[in-house]
């Protein structure tokens, strides 16, 4: 900065340090100057999120109290996310040079831009100061979560992006949500559907990005920022839906079944995710095992919330169904009915298998097994596959009966509980197995 003149120059926007490059390009490919703002929002408002949680939200218990953790993992996240901001931001200065501040998309000047991109700088500066340390504990990571919350709380920048990308977010539903609650007369007042909805819609446009990432075999660690504001999110609208409970006028209406349903549901989505797949995450080290818990995590949250949204609507319109409004869904009711045939297939043949090992069964479900393996199984969540997968190398190995018939005890127990769990699945919550296992 010119301090003469007060102005600052572009030689001053942090353009991201060259051995850290490598940690973020992965992570965003995003030109767009309207999706620039939207990713810029999105990120920091984790990173608020994160920094307000992240004594708590996914260490490992085991560690013991938080005054004697060791916090370098969450500094680390919180790098990542500067880097990551510092990019987008300075991406977002070069698509923005030579448009119009009036009316623009970003409804920031370039000044403004350059001076979010020198605070971007410093933290990154400061953040890298203490990751130079031993080891950070408690003392230093809480002079740097303050410092760092209160700087991003300060700037007028970050609230512009993060106000953006809600407003953004608020949109995301399906034409076909929109056009049926403005144009189809309610037999009850919309006015707290109207509330409700673009909160989950808001939750939907967070967790896509986490989907896209998952697609783009992008590093996983920063998606903890973007579940950090998605608990948030969650959390304060399911006390938004109770505090409408308390004061619903009639208990017996469609609408308060629905939406006391909908806090139900969300909660108890919400406990499963954070209390179990995300807890200890940040301490994971092994990118399948990262890969593993965050999949399954924004599976849970996205299929329920889509569910939610589809119960919603049908309040309207009772013959809409969730695969009308949202065609992944469709996409994975069928690929879940064709894993949960095989997956029952499968199973008999080894609850058979184990009572008579003889040649032809064992036959028939080496062939199964290798259609399940070539097949289906790509269906399953990650964590499920390699188990499966090592089940399958110990089959085909096994030479003598004696030796595959406890491989066959364990395999078909594991398959039972795994079948359980794939028939519960949200998708498949009005297709009921009618076979008899």
């Amino acid at each position: 900065m010119d301090s003469a003149a007060g102005t600052i120059n572009a030689e001053d926007i942090p353009q991201v340090f060259d051995d850290a490059v490598s940690e973020i390009d992965q992570i965003s490919a995003v030109f767009d100057e309207a999706e620039l703002m939207f990713e810029l929002g999105l990120w920091l408002s984790g990173l608020e999120s994160f920094l307000r949680s992240s004594d708590h939200g996914y260490a490992n218990p085991l560690q013991g109290a938080a005054a004697v953790r060791n916090y370098s993992r969450e500094l680390r996240l919180t790098r990542t996310a500067l880097l990551l901001c510092s990019r987008l931001n300075f991406r977002l200065r070069r698509v923005s040079e030579g448009t119009p501040t009036d009316g623009s998309i970003t409804r920031l000047s370039i000044e403004q831009i350059n001076r979010f991109g020198i605070l971007l700088r410093d933290s990154i500066l400061l953040n890298e100061g203490l990751n130079a340390s031993v080891a950070t504990g408690f003392g230093e990571w809480t002079a740097w979560n303050k410092t760092l919350s209160a700087t991003l709380q300060l700037s007028g920048e970050v609230k512009v992006f993060i106000a953006y990308a809600e407003t953004i977010g608020d949109t995301y539903l399906p034409a076909a949500i929109t056009d049926l609650l403005k144009n189809k007369p309610m037999s009850f007042d919309a006015a707290e559907l109207a509330v409700i909805l673009p909160r989950f819609a808001r939750i939907l446009k967070w967790l896509s990005v986490v989907g896209r990432m998952l697609r783009n075999d992008e590093p996983l660690k920063p998606t903890l920022l973007i579940f950090s504001r998605v608990h948030e999110q969650t959390t304060e609208m399911v006390g938004y839906i109770d505090r409408s409970l308390a004061r619903f006028p009639d208990e017996g209406a469609e609408l308060f079944s629905s939406l006391d349903g909908a806090s139900y549901t969300a909660a108890l989505e919400l406990k499963k995710v954070y209390n179990q797949e995300l807890i200890g995450i940040v301490g994971v080290r092994p990118a399948p095992s990262v890969y593993a818990r965050i999949e399954t995590a924004y599976s849970l949250l996205n299929d329920s919330f889509q569910q939610i949204i589809s119960g919603f609507v049908r309040l309207a319109d009772p013959k809409i169904s969730t695969l009308d409004l949202f065609p992944n869904f469709r996409v994975k009711l069928e690929q879940s009915l064709l894993l949960r045939e095989d997956l029952a297939r499968v199973l008999r043949i080894v609850q058979r298998a184990e009572q008579d090992p003889g040649q032809g069964v064992l036959e028939e479900l080496r062939s199964d097994l290798g259609g399940l393996l070539g097949n289906t199984m790509r269906y399953l969540f990650y964590k499920d596959r390699e188990t499966i997968e090592r089940f399958g190398e110990e089959i085909f190995a096994a030479g003598d009966k004696k030796d595959l018939t406890p491989i066959l005890h364990r395999f078909g127990a594991y398959l039972e509980t795994l079948f359980g769990q794939v028939n519960m699945r949200t998708v498949l919550a009005d297709h009921p197995f009618e076979d008899v296992l």
